[in-house]
């Protein structure tokens, strides 16, 4: 292009809309999503093989096929990297979660497939893994543990807060206090699984029947205190 046709450009004529389309369509540094989910897939891949202290930056950007450079054009550094792809994954869950309480069927239903796919997500090898690296950080860097843990529960305890809240108003459940009551029902669901996948006393993640039963018995101590009789 000579000067004549930048300056045609800049007045307007048809190569300008064609450059201002262009313009459009770049996205700026740091803002392509699908670069982005790249980088923490390959950063995922690698701190579950290597673990949080020993994988390095340098590490990532090989496994995700981008340059160092291009990480820190996306992430100030490995914690920023690490709490984006916590919060990736946490997302998915609580997704997940929320769909499964909006779901048709009675409030035990509901209540009964959210606790299944909770206590599935949460005993499963990477979510243990993730706890795994916190615990283990939190020592050094216990502004990273108190931030994995208000994100996550803030998050997960809001959704079935709502929907205990939901039913209350419907005259389905009687609960004078939910946030209470959704705690209790969360650590129910899981009682004797989580804790024991976590250190170890469970290495592999429990069966569906052993959840179902689990989750069976949660739900009816819940809904024997909380359920409105018919």
């Amino acid at each position: 292009m000579n000067i004549q046709d930048k300056g045609a450009g800049r007045a307007g004529g048809p190569k300008g809309d064609g450059a201002e389309a262009s313009c459009k369509l770049r996205l700026a540094a740091g803002q392509d999503p699908a670069k982005r989910l790249q980088i923490l897939d390959g950063a995922y891949r690698v701190i579950e093989r290597m673990g949080y202290d020993a994988a390095s930056v340098n590490d990532i950007a090989r496994e995700a096929g981008v340059s160092k450079g291009t990480i820190y054009v996306y992430f100030s550094d490995k914690e920023d990297m690490f709490e984006a792809l916590m919060a990736h994954k946490r997302e998915q869950i609580f997704d997940a979660l929320d769909a499964e309480l909006k779901k048709d069927g009675t409030t035990a239903e509901r209540l009964r497939r959210y606790a299944i796919r909770k206590t599935t997500e949460l005993c499963s090898d990477p979510v243990i893994r993730a706890h795994r690296v916190i615990i283990g950080v939190t020592e050094r860097m216990p502004e990273m543990g108190l931030r994995f843990y208000e994100r996550g529960n803030t998050r997960g305890s809001k959704i079935l807060q709502d929907f205990l809240g939901e039913e209350v108003a419907a005259g389905r459940l009687a609960i004078p206090d939910v946030q209470l009551a959704a705690a209790q029902f969360f650590e129910l669901s899981m009682a004797g699984l989580f804790r024991r996948r976590l250190f170890g006393h469970l290495p592999k993640p429990p069966t569906e029947a052993e959840i179902a039963r689990i989750v069976d018995a949660a739900l009816e101590m819940f809904l024997c205190r909380y359920g409105v009789e018919a």
